[in-house]
């Protein structure tokens, strides 16, 4: 049987081991806690970079998308103007004109197609298209285009053109603002398609180049499909072939007009080629000849 002594010592000893436990509890638990506090700092940590991250990167789209939008860039326009080409062969003075009624029938502004016979192919004419843009001075040259002369000085004298819109404007490969359809509205999609009720032959020749200060008529892709449309080059025409009649030359006072429309840009531009009508809407409001 165990002594007084001996049962002492035995429950000190017990008493000792349950305080080492208890310390050593203590420290897991101060262990597992700094743990615990350390992985919530880290956590709390992310947390704030990641908040702070996202807030920069809002400010800046909120920056980007509530400030104005970019104005676009300004198109560079050539200065130097292309020269009015020769033909290699004078035409015979005074020639014919074929002017054909137009197959499609359609006629949006009632004239009577010019007289085709003895039409002269020297000589030059002045005309000054009037506009809500400004005035475009244009010198018509007979030798080069003698056939679209003739129905562009008649075309004017019967008014045809009076009222009539530009609607189509290049400001990227091909420069030019396109006009004399009768019954353009402003609609990409329909526009271009209205002329006199008649077709004139074609006058193109190889000699032709196109560029600044250059005026020629416009056609479709069939042969002799002119009519009253024409287009007026105000800077580049890289890749346009040889095949729209030149017909004559813009003034530098119109070139300035021509240039303040292409700066005001294109309201609506087409997918397909990027050419539409002009944010600066240009009206014809008379075309005087002398």
């Amino acid at each position: 049987m165990a002594t007084n002594q001996q049962r002492r010592e035995a429950a000190k000893r017990k008493l000792e081991r349950q305080l080492e436990r208890r310390l050593e509890q203590q420290k897991r638990r101060r262990m597992i806690g700094a743990g615990v506090v350390g992985v919530a700092v880290l956590v709390v940590a992310g947390v704030v970079v990641w908040i702070v991250s996202a807030n920069s990167g809002d400010s800046t789209d909120t920056a980007a998308s509530s400030s104005a939008a970019p104005p676009p860039t300004e198109i560079q326009i050539p200065t130097q103007r292309t020269a009015l080409p020769k033909r290699a062969t004078a035409l015979p003075n005074p020639t014919t004109c074929d002017f054909k009624a137009d197959a499609t029938g359609k006629a949006p502004k009632k004239v009577n197609p010019p007289d085709g016979k003895n039409v002269p192919s020297t000589g030059t004419v002045n005309v000054t298209l009037k506009s809500t843009a400004g005035d475009i001075p244009l010198t018509l040259d007979r030798a080069l285009a003698p056939c679209a002369v003739q129905s562009f000085v008649s075309l004017a004298k019967q008014n045809f053109y009076d009222g009539t819109m530009c609607h189509r404007l290049g400001t990227e490969g091909l420069q030019m603002l396109q006009c004399g359809d009768p019954s353009a509205t402003g609609d990409p999609t329909q526009d271009g398609q209205g002329g006199p009720g008649y077709t004139m032959p074609d006058e193109a020749f190889p000699e032709i180049k196109y560029g600044r200060g250059i005026l020629a008529m416009a056609k479709t892709q069939a042969p002799n499909s002119g009519g009253s449309q024409f287009f007026m080059v105000y800077g580049n025409a890289d890749g346009l072939p040889a095949d729209y009649s030149v017909f004559g030359s813009i003034s530098d006072e119109g070139l300035k007009v021509l240039d303040a429309v292409a700066k005001a840009g294109i309201a609506n531009p087409n997918p397909q080629d990027g050419t539409g009508a002009p944010t600066k809407q240009v009206k014809f409001t008379g075309v005087t000849v002398s």
